[in-house]
């Protein structure tokens, strides 16, 4: 089968919520590291099949598929086409999977990937409520075939955090602990200049403004939860925020015609899914899966990428996987970096890739929780 190679990955720092992002248009946001994906690589736009761009919540100005209109604000050729995909928050993780498939099927060449959100101009609240009377996250309520099949109970990924929390035996404590660590990880990473190569910096803005290094977990402690009775706050979560990530992928010929340098090589890409109504258990059965397909083990992976949507989604898949925590977000997760949905997925292939090159890693494997109980696997194999 031919091979897809990752040749450049860049992203936007991200803006936190009311931050200096949140009066960017979500097209020029989508806009930038397109632009910038260009002009790094040297490649001719005019060669690009396709754009692939991942989006949730596409109303308003997100509206009108972005993956093709940010490519125009961009300023570049108009006779590349781009379509926008909702695969909910793994949305550019799928457009990273579907331009290496592109690519694998012989069909194209050149395909860029990514995606975008902006949650400060489209909140996710406001999305979900937009044109239909149901509660949050639950839009399919009312389907007689949904009824039938799943009943009537509202279903949200709060709900979600907490049922994993129980059955995987995860405290708030435990939790608190993990959120702090990641914040930790990403004042590191900030520090020590680690983010530097992938973030093109915008609007003034240079680094991630979402981290807050002086988190500990007694003062997580004090944060009220969300649902009386339950564990979840929203320092154990992930953070809404604005952003937007870009990946160029191309076949091996294109690699030999452009005289193009791969970063990386997609060694394995799969999707699953799980029960909706537990919504967030996808990556646990995603990565079982992905690694016996690929013919690997944990042990053969050098760094993970797990979103954290919450603080008990990885928890729990690291448990049930038996990976260490030393292996992943070693630079950080959403609960410190953000969640900016559409764009998270082609946000952490870009800090994975990163990050094997700073340590020398060979194999990264990336997963996240989706809604609809999904979720995407991306493994990939660092090239010298």
């Amino acid at each position: 089968m031919p091979e897809a190679y990752i040749i450049d990955a860049v992203r936007t720092p991200i803006g936190r919520k009311k931050g200096s992002l949140a009066h960017v248009h979500p097209a020029d946001l989508a806009a930038h590291p397109l632009k910038v994906l260009i002009e790094r690589t040297g490649i001719d736009a005019n060669l690009v099949d396709d754009v692939v761009w991942g989006c949730c919540d596409t109303i308003g100005p997100q509206a009108g598929d972005i993956g093709r209109t940010a490519w125009l604000v961009a300023g570049l050729p108009e006779h590349v086409p781009g379509v926008t995909i909702d695969r909910q928050c793994g949305s550019s993780q799928q457009a990273i999977h579907f331009a290496a498939q592109g690519v694998m099927s012989g069909t194209q060449d050149l395909v860029v990937a990514g995606g975008s959100q902006a949650m400060n101009a489209i909140p996710i609240s406001a999305a979900m409520f937009a044109g239909q009377p149901y509660g949050f996250d639950s839009p399919f309520i009312g389907a007689k075939g949904w009824d039938a099949r799943y009943g009537t109970e509202e279903i949200n990924q709060i709900k979600s955090a907490e049922m994993i929390a129980n059955k995987w035996q995860i405290s708030r404590e435990a939790m608190e602990t993990f959120a702090t660590e990641s914040h930790r990880r990403a004042q590191a990473a900030i520090d020590n200049g680690w983010f530097r190569n992938e973030i093109a910096p915008f609007k003034g803005l240079e680094q991630d403004e979402t981290v807050r290094p002086a988190t500990t977990p007694e003062g997580l402690a004090t944060l009220k939860t969300v649902n009386e009775g339950g564990v979840i706050t929203a320092g154990i979560a992930s953070q809404n925020c604005d952003g937007a990530a870009a990946l160029l992928i191309a076949s091996e010929a294109a690699v030999k015609a452009h005289g193009l340098k791969p970063r990386a090589r997609i060694h394995h890409l799969s999707v699953r899914a799980d029960n909706p109504i537990w919504m967030l258990t996808g990556p646990i059965a995603a990565t079982k899966y992905a690694l016996e397909k690929a013919g690997m083990s944990v042990d053969d992976i050098d760094l993970f990428e797990c979103n954290e949507a919450f603080a008990s989604v990885p928890m729990a898949w690291m448990q049930e996987l038996g990976i260490p925590h030393e292996k992943v977000n070693v630079q950080g997760g959403a609960i410190a970096l953000g969640h900016p949905i559409g764009a998270t997925g082609a946000r952490l292939m870009t800090t994975l890739l990163g990050a094997l090159e700073r340590t020398g890693g060979r194999y990264g494997l990336q997963t996240m929780c989706e809604g609809g109980g999904q979720a995407n696997v991306t493994i990939i194999e660092r090239l010298s």
